[in-house]
């Protein structure tokens, strides 16, 4: 039997656009280690793995899984959609590492692309601090704005939901101004490191390979924003996707090439899977 629990709140318009705009039972949450993907170690691996006609075979290769994954998400029944995204942002505002940031970048979730809702986690994140003397700091949100076509994605701090404005797309994202006219804080221009990436994806393993939706925008900024903790001498911080169930593939499925960047761990509607060093320390 399927127990679910909800919260009896008043959800403001704009969350209830981020669950059901055009463009959620959990068993306790499991740690298990897994080994990443090794990368291409030898000059020949590094050769073949770039060179342009292998490229191209991996680049089919994801537009095929794409195209099939895809599928399978339209096909998803609504119901069990709808347990797994409770599910999933149940597992997130429970678990410690969440509980510990105080900084982070998450994804704004869009109902058409079938991504796995986040509405409850900015929610919670973004809620204004209580009367009864909470004492409690508020964490710190980026979210992306996708400036061009060509992969340039910015990480914007936003305060409340209301920061955000629907795009040509119709897909959230927040104004590059805030209310009184100032620029708002891009996160690879904070003085601060950021503790965690919440990631959206169309396709994972379990030994932490992520499919994107070939755009290129998140293994690009993740990318950039390594580079920025490496030089600054920051502590990296955690990519961690959210993914249903059906999106989960046997390992080996999911092709890559040297620009698609691990994740550290993947929370699905049972609970989570590690696969790094990084992420199993912060659950200790």
């Amino acid at each position: 039997m399927i127990l679910m629990s909800r919260r009896n709140q008043q959800v403001p318009y704009v969350v209830k656009l981020l669950m059901t705009q055009a463009c959620t039972l959990a068993s306790p949450t499991i740690f298990t280690t897994l080994r990443r993907p090794s990368p291409p170690c030898s000059a020949a691996m590094t050769a073949a793995a770039v060179d342009p006609s292998n490229l191209d075979s991996i680049f089919h290769q994801k537009k095929l899984l794409r195209n099939k994954v895809k599928k399978e998400l339209r096909q998803m029944d609504p119901t069990s959609r709808i347990q797994q995204d409770d599910a999933i942002q149940r597992v997130v505002l429970e678990a410690p590492w969440f509980k510990s940031c105080q900084r982070l970048c998450a994804y704004i979730s869009c109902a058409a692309l079938r991504e796995v809702d986040t509405s409850k986690i900015l929610a919670e994140i973004l809620k204004e601090p209580s009367k009864d003397g909470d004492s409690r700091m508020r964490k710190m949100l980026y979210v992306p704005r996708v400036e061009d076509k060509n992969r340039n994605m910015r990480m914007l701090h936003i305060s409340k939901i209301d920061d955000l404005i629907a795009n040509s797309m119709n897909i959230l994202e927040p104004h590059p101004v805030d209310a009184d006219g100032k620029e708002r804080e891009e996160v690879m221009s904070s003085k601060e490191p950021v503790d965690l990436f919440l990631l959206p994806g169309l396709a994972f393993d379990k030994s932490g390979r992520r499919l994107g939706r070939g755009g290129g925008y998140y293994d690009t900024f993740l990318e950039r924003y390594q580079e920025l903790a490496k030089r600054q001498n920051w502590k990296q911080p955690l990519l961690i996707a959210l993914s249903y169930s059906e999106q989960i593939m046997d390992e080996g499925v999911i092709p890559t090439t040297p620009n698609d960047v691990p994740i550290d761990a993947l929370v699905l509607p049972s609970g989570v899977i590690s696969m790094s060093e990084a992420f199993r320390q912060s659950c200790e």
